[in-house]
């Protein structure tokens, strides 16, 4: 096995969670890994030690060249395998008219026929973390294939000491923030993935630990289509908070880096975080398919706090976690970080 494949061409905190599969590949198997991600995640594939090589999905509603050219470069990649860590029919179909000998997959939906290893997975019942759905069927692979896996380690991803000093000094003068004092960012975006707290309730947490921790600097993140919102939650937050927004997204890795403390919704940038093992605190809803176990990050252990509705509210109502309660857990448990 010289060549694999690794298909994880959905949203940023679904290929997040990929890196460790990424990982155990490359540490048990000498083999030249590539991987297959949408356009908007290229560029973290680039910085993932653990991905030799990147190749770019037009997806569905891609013209009939772009699609036609992906299949191309399926086919002449002589590629050992494949490890669909996601699966529907498009993908089913491309690997199996690309002809790549050993085509694996979960076993859990109609395209899996297309398919010649299945490892059966009820994804759906959220009964462990989506990372470990992606190493079982990793070790699966191996496993079939006669090798031993090697279990991997956060950090999942890492900056040079030295480059990361340079860029936290030059983003404190750009932010007007104190490159010496510890960062506490937040994020209030959501992209949609998941529902998150209002503008309010961040702010007031923001408050809160800006109480406890009166040297710590507020960063309000935000993506693309954010800065508005995370305007609205600096104005509303403790006199000092700034904004960052319009980094690249390899610069913005390098932000959340600078972190000594990362809070946000169910989203991608609390897993970019997480795979840097920054400390983070993340808040879910309860509905089966997006809970905190479902979709916990990469933290090594120690080093996440999860939040979520109480008990009585609605699953998915968000409005209903209480943020004095949530700081009260996290004063003592950040007290390391942020002091």
């Amino acid at each position: 096995m010289k060549r694999i494949l690794v298909v994880r061409n959905d949203k940023i905190g679904d290929f997040m969670l990929a890196w460790p599969a990424f990982a155990m590949l490359k540490a048990s198997l000498d083999c030249h890994i590539t991987a297959l991600v949408p356009g908007y995640t290229q560029p973290l594939a680039a910085l993932c030690p653990n991905i030799d090589d990147v190749l770019i999905d037009p997806g569905k509603d891609g013209n009939a060249e772009a699609q036609s050219d992906l299949l191309k470069q399926l086919k002449t990649g002589n590629f050992d395998a494949v490890i669909c860590l996601f699966s529907n029919f498009r993908n089913a179909r491309l690997m199996w008219q690309a002809g790549i000998a050993q085509r694996w997959a979960p076993a859990t939906k109609l395209a899996q026929l297309l398919y010649n290893h299945r490892v059966k997975q009820r994804r759906s019942e959220s009964a462990k973390p989506e990372y470990e759905y992606n190493l079982d069927l990793v070790r699966a692979f191996l496993a079939k294939n006669g090798i031993a896996p090697v279990e991997p380690v956060a950090p999942y991803l890492s900056f040079d000491a030295a480059d990361l000093a340079g860029f936290r000094k030059q983003q404190a003068e750009r932010l007007g923030i104190n490159a010496e004092q510890p960062w506490l960012l937040v994020h209030a975006g959501s992209g949609g993935s998941a529902n998150n707290l209002s503008a309010g309730q961040y702010a007031g947490l923001i408050n809160r630990l800006k109480a406890d921790f009166p040297v710590a600097q507020v960063v309000l993140t935000a993506g693309p289509g954010e800065e508005a919102l995370a305007r609205e939650v600096a104005g509303m937050a403790s006199e000092g908070a700034v904004v960052a927004s319009d980094l690249p997204l390899p610069d913005f890795c390098r932000l959340l880096a600078c972190g000594q403390l990362f809070v946000a919704g169910s989203t991608g940038p609390l897993h970019i975080a997480a795979a840097l093992d920054v400390p983070t605190v993340g808040f879910f809803p309860l509905r089966r398919s997006a809970t905190p176990l479902r979709w916990r990050p990469l933290n090594s252990e120690g080093r996440h706090l999860a939040f979520h509705p109480p008990a009585g509210a609605e699953a998915e109502d968000m409005s209903s976690v209480n943020v004095n309660a949530v700081a009260e857990k996290v004063t003592p448990w950040a007290a390391s970080f942020l002091s």
